[in-house]
């Protein structure tokens, strides 16, 4: 079974194909980043009228990387939401016509669950249940995994998600987007652990969501009185701020096992590449013996792998794959409300 897998829920246009024998056999990817970088974050027109612009080459380009031919595709899988929704209907519409030009099924794919399977794309002995952390741009959610389909969402960003506070903070610091690297990069330069920053909805241990935007005013409030062309000091800011979403994370992650008492921890989404994350969770998970599992940093980000790897699942898992030409996508689809 090969299964193409396109992506386009936000800025980048994501082409792959995932081959149920051998993996991934293809998985382009057509960045966005320069465009969006003059605005200082994702304009939703441009995005759109650029995934038109890319979207038919990067198909061709995928197929010819792969040496596969349009007759040996199983189906295709496509990101229905959550996301922009101009971006999402490029997806939607091509894949919906590729798929009755070639005919075969199509299978309406959620973004968020994307994430959530990529490590076991990776790591076939990952097994439900398990919990998730799953952050990223948009997003940022811990997820109560029982078996394929059936997620419940048990911790929530009620504002803003823990990658938009990045790139805003990266613009605010001169640095430009998106931010997770940059401030990540800048972070590395500190040399004083002075400069604290509060740690949001951390008293109450029993509260496992999140809400970073009181976390980013009082941020930008200290870098309103710091000269902003002293780049130690922006080196010393970064690092706070970087700890800060940090250990919430942590701290949020560690109530969730409790609550779920799963040994295995899947951490996903763009955030997820985040070196600083990635060696304090393994660092304090591995002395309570938890399982963590992450992607590789190149599937982090948004990428048709992991649409396509999803849709191999529920192909194989269900025969309701859909031959129509109907049309929909959900931009607040979330990931509980999967029904396939």
């Amino acid at each position: 079974m090969k299964i193409l897998g396109i992506e386009t829920s936000c800025d980048d246009t994501c082409v792959a194909i995932y081959d149920e024998s051998k993996g991934i056999i293809a998985n382009e990817i057509c960045k966005q980043d320069k465009i969006h970088n003059l605005y200082g974050g994702i304009v939703p027109e441009l995005a759109s009228r650029n995934h038109m612009k890319n979207i038919i080459p990067l198909i061709k380009k995928t197929f010819k990387i792969s040496k596969t031919l349009y007759h040996e595709i199983s189906g295709i899988a496509y990101t229905a939401g959550p996301g922009l929704i101009g971006s999402l209907l490029i997806g939607a519409t091509l894949s919906k016509s590729l798929g009755f030009s070639w005919n075969v099924p199509t299978k309406k794919i959620n973004h968020m669950e994307g994430h959530l399977l990529t490590p076991m794309l990776e790591n076939k002995k990952i097994l439900f249940p398990f919990t998730a952390l799953l952050v990223s741009g948009k997003h940022t959610q811990i997820i109560n995994a029982i078996s394929l389909g059936n997620y419940k969402i048990i911790g929530n960003s009620l504002d803003d998600a823990a990658g938009e506070v990045f790139d805003k903070i990266s613009n605010i610091l001169g640095l430009g987007y998106p931010g997770g690297k940059k401030i990540s990069k800048l972070a590395k330069k500190n040399n004083s652990k002075n400069i604290k920053f509060p740690r949001p909805m951390t008293k109450n241990n029993k509260d496992l969501n999140f809400s970073f935007s009181g976390l980013k005013t009082f941020v930008i409030n200290e870098i309103s009185k710091i000269n902003i062309n002293n780049y130690q000091i922006k080196a010393n800011i970064a690092y706070a701020f970087e700890n800060a979403i940090v250990d919430t994370l942590i701290i949020k992650i560690k109530r969730a096992l409790k609550l779920t008492k799963h040994k295995n921890l899947i951490i996903s989404g763009g955030v997820s590449a985040n070196h600083k994350l990635r060696s304090k969770m393994s660092k304090i998970f591995k002395k309570k013996n938890i399982n963590i599992f992450y992607p590789s940093k190149n599937l982090c980000t948004d990428n048709g792998a992991m649409i396509a790897y999803a849709g191999m699942l529920h192909f194989k898992n269900s025969l309701t794959s859909n031959f129509d030409l109907e049309i929909n996508v959900y931009p607040k689809w979330l990931i509980s409300d999967i029904k396939y």
